[in-house]
């Protein structure tokens, strides 16, 4: 549990970033994994067998996925991603219907770079913590950061790096207020460090070397200033 002031000079106790996907993967081994949003149309297909898949690495580590996605792209009859992985198609804020026909009683929830899509990011955390088979599983999320080092660095060029999905952008203070409303028994909030892999793939040779210099320095002022981290891991119960 994160006990704030709100105020704006308050000074908060942020630990360290971790590195998004392997935390991620620490939280599902061994277990029964729900994945909100799982397909990540612009990772599928183009992210496979590189490591940068989300769903993909879970799968690695986890009993069974079970992967949830209102994407067109999913069949009817659902998408084989892996020996212990699926993906179905479904509606993240109506659960308890889709867990029932599937007869999946997951461990973890996980919403990977989802929240920031919903129209309604309170009442989401709140459908989930009304469902009653995912009462007291493990939610983790996680999220573009609002105060992101390399937002305010671009911003100074007249630039801003959003995809035209995202509906809003949180902040630590923002995902606490969040968990502090949607009935979550308890959470934690993690930063996690920028990994600039899309951009590596569009350019080649010294571009590459020259992007990768940059996301280690970012790296280095992200672990001296967690606040500015790329993006927001929230670990709550639900």
């Amino acid at each position: 549990m994160i006990t704030l002031q709100y105020a704006p000079l308050e000074k908060m106790q942020v630990p360290r970033p971790v590195d998004r996907i392997k935390y991620l993967q620490s939280l599902c081994t061994g277990k029964t994994v729900l994945d909100l949003g799982a397909m990540d149309e612009t990772a599928f297909g183009r992210k496979q067998g590189k490591g940068t898949w989300l769903h993909e690495e879970l799968a690695k580590v986890a009993t069974a996925v079970v992967g949830v996605d209102n994407s067109q792209v999913v069949p009817a009859e659902g998408l084989r991603t892996g020996e212990r992985s699926r993906i179905y198609r479904g509606d993240v804020l109506d659960l308890e219907e889709f867990l029932r026909k599937h007869a999946v009683v997951p461990d973890v929830v996980i919403a990977g770079e989802l929240i920031e899509h919903v129209p309604n990011p309170l009442a989401f955390l709140q459908a989930l913590v009304a469902t009653a088979s995912l009462r007291g599983k493990t939610l983790a999320l996680s999220t573009p950061n609002a105060t992101a080092l390399h937002n305010c660095l671009i911003g100074m060029t007249k630039r801003e790096s959003t995809h035209p999905d995202h509906l809003l952008i949180l902040s630590y203070k923002t995902l606490n207020t969040l968990f502090m409303r949607c009935g979550c028994s308890d959470w934690e909030i993690l930063p996690y460090y920028a990994r600039f892999t899309e951009m590596k793939e569009r350019v080649g040779g010294t571009g590459r070397l020259f992007v990768g210099a940059c996301e280690s320095i970012i790296n280095g002022a992200e672990t001296l200033w967690p606040l500015l981290s790329f993006g927001l891991i929230g670990r709550a119960t639900l």
